[in-house]
């Protein structure tokens, strides 16, 4: 069974947030070992400069790299990555399958995104969108689109 971690900057507060992912946790079990990390987001004050973005950012890529479990697969989910269809995705994580790929991990950053050295690290960028989602919705639809790809490279109806 492939193993699938979810590494979140932040953590879910709204129960519906939570309510939401945990379906979908519970759902994938059947599909792969799936592990979510939450860590703590960086505290910057209302209006951050740059350098303030820039060293909260570079904190959190140390606890994001002090997380990974060695030799995973990094997927980082980040404006500048490939925006992928369901179908898509479902054959990309297959083809990750098959060429052994034993331990994806997809990453998803705080309010300001991941730090350079992190999408750099990355095996893959994913986009889910142009548009904008807050970070929480962000997990929850990657927990679905998770769930939906193992679904269709299953054959099921799930995905029509």
């Amino acid at each position: 069974m492939q193993k699938v971690t979810l590494l979140c900057v932040g953590k879910l507060k709204e129960k519906f947030y939570a309510d939401a992912a945990a379906e979908y946790v519970k759902r994938l079990s059947r599909y792969c070992d799936l592990i979510v990390t939450e860590l703590p987001e960086e505290r910057l004050p209302e209006n951050p400069s740059p350098a303030q973005i820039e060293a909260a950012l570079a904190k959190e890529a140390a606890a994001i790299r002090a997380k990974l479990p060695p030799s995973a697969f990094l997927i980082a989910l980040c404006i500048e990555g490939k925006e992928r269809s369901s179908e898509e995705l479902a054959r990309q994580m297959a083809d990750w399958a098959s060429r052994g790929e034993k331990q994806l991990v997809f990453l998803i950053g705080g309010s300001f995104g991941l730090h350079p050295s992190v999408k750099d690290a990355a095996g893959a960028r994913l986009s889910m969108s142009p548009m904008t989602f807050p970070h929480h919705l962000a997990r929850v639809m990657l927990l679905e689109q998770i769930y939906r790809a193992y679904q269709i490279n299953a054959g099921t109806r799930y995905h029509k």
